[in-house]
């Protein structure tokens, strides 16, 4: 079986664990799904020659060469699946040139790729001139426990990047920033309000239950009547790009604002951006703003943001602009931005190896997501997104193709050989 047939198999095998945020049991701090996605790749890892370590469940390494550390950050857990799928979520299903599954683009099948490239190199009789650390966490969609406790009980390295973003090469990364707003609500126009499932996903179902039900207005905002209880249903999409989802969350929110002052000011503040939060903007794009998680609980409306802010900009500035909106609020996450130098080494290095293996002319670019390079004192995203290709992450119906995963065990192997020779 040739490199590429193995890569396909280990892709399909480490999406067949559900990896997202399940409840911690002994040994597993972010639930038996992202347990055995670890230990997975890291005894295939071993399969292939290589020394690992499993840092308590939390993080896992597997370490190719000696000498100063270059480090490649993936990571295993997932998003959970959301609705709407074609396909089995956690199948692994290979079909139409295309490997299908929640985290075959984000970030289990970029992570493989890299390893299969350590393994190429490996059979090539390359003596990396680094010791090359390919890092693996499992919390990285909801928290970065899994950084934070690695940094206790192992060595991060200064330099390297993260397979988990875009081609060619990202030189900056937005701040991030998630909080929850507290909306009071004492008399609401329904019994019950809840939508979302992560801080970082469009929300793409949320439903409520109406103290009294009019057919002609939820007929007029497309919701779905099941019984008494008001369905909407939207797109979901990665919080740093809601412009390409749907928020399921705001034609409920239309349908009680003419009662409900809570829902009128969450459609004002929120998505209507009354205090000019998106106005922020540098030459890493404007600021994302995206209510991705709604509740109704004691008496409060509680909707959770994704704040994506311009990577030359500080937190306070965004700060301030949320104060005006005039209701308490708390922070539930926050990443500094990353900015590495355009002209910098590992930028130019890893832009020549994009541009050799794809034959295209390109320049680094700038996101909103958030990736593990800035757990880094100098990395950057490497990969595998390119431009054009249609959004599937945190989507339904994720896939990698097959053509994706030759070209990633390509750019890999020769960007690990560059920066470690």
């Amino acid at each position: 079986m040739d490199l590429l047939q193995e890569a396909i198999g280990s892709i399909a095998e480490s999406i067949r664990f559900d990896s997202s945020l399940q409840k911690k049991s002994r040994g597993a701090p972010f639930g038996k799904g992202a347990l055995a996605a670890l230990t997975h790749f890291l005894s295939l890892a071993e399969k292939l020659g290589f020394e690992t370590r499993n840092y308590d469940g939390y993080a896992g390494e597997v370490i190719f060469g000696e000498g100063e550390e270059f480090a490649v950050l993936c990571h295993l857990d997932v998003v959970p699946a959301g609705s709407g799928w074609e396909k089995d979520p956690f199948g692994g299903i290979v079909e139409d040139g295309k490997i299908y599954g929640r985290g075959a683009m984000d970030d289990k099948g970029p992570a493989i790729c890299v390893l299969y490239a350590m393994k190429a190199l490996k059979d090539e009789g390359f003596r990396p001139a680094k010791k090359i650390k390919l890092i693996v966490g499992c919390n990285e969609e909801d928290g970065w426990g899994c950084i934070e406790h690695y940094k206790k009980v192992a060595h991060m390295p200064e330099n390297g990047f993260s397979p988990d973003a875009d081609f060619p090469v990202i030189y900056a990364e937005k701040g991030i920033l998630h909080v929850r707003l507290h909306f009071a609500a004492k008399k609401p126009p329904f019994s019950r309000l809840k939508g979302g499932t992560a801080a970082n996903m469009v929300c793409d179902l949320c439903e409520a239950v109406p103290r009294t039900l009019d057919m002609g207005r939820a007929k007029e905002l497309g919701l779905e009547v099941e019984e008494r209880k008001l369905v909407s249903r939207g797109k979901s999409a990665h919080g740093s790009t809601p412009e390409k989802g749907k928020n399921a969350i705001l034609p409920l929110l239309k349908y009680f604002a003419p009662e409900c002052v809570a829902a009128e000011n969450i459609i004002k503040y929120l998505f209507e951006d009354a205090c000019g939060l998106k106005k922020l903007a540098d030459e890493t794009g404007p600021l994302t703003l995206s209510p991705n998680v709604v509740c109704y609980r004691k008496k409060e409306l509680q909707i959770v943001c994704d704040i994506r802010y311009p990577a030359t900009m500080s937190e306070s500035m965004v700060h301030e602009k949320l104060s005006r909106i005039g209701v308490p609020y708390e922070t539930l996450h926050h990443q500094t931005p990353l900015l590495v130098e355009k002209d910098d080494p590992l930028v130019t290095t890893l832009l020549g190896v994009y541009e050799e293996c794809t034959g295209k002319k390109a320049a680094p670019v700038a996101i909103g997501g958030g990736t593990y390079a800035r757990a880094l004192c100098h990395g950057v995203a490497f990969g595998p997104e390119m431009e054009g290709d249609e959004a599937v992450i945190h989507q339904p119906n994720e896939y990698i193709t097959i053509e994706r995963v030759a070209l990633l065990l390509d750019v890999y192997r020769r960007a690990l050989y560059e920066l470690t020779k």
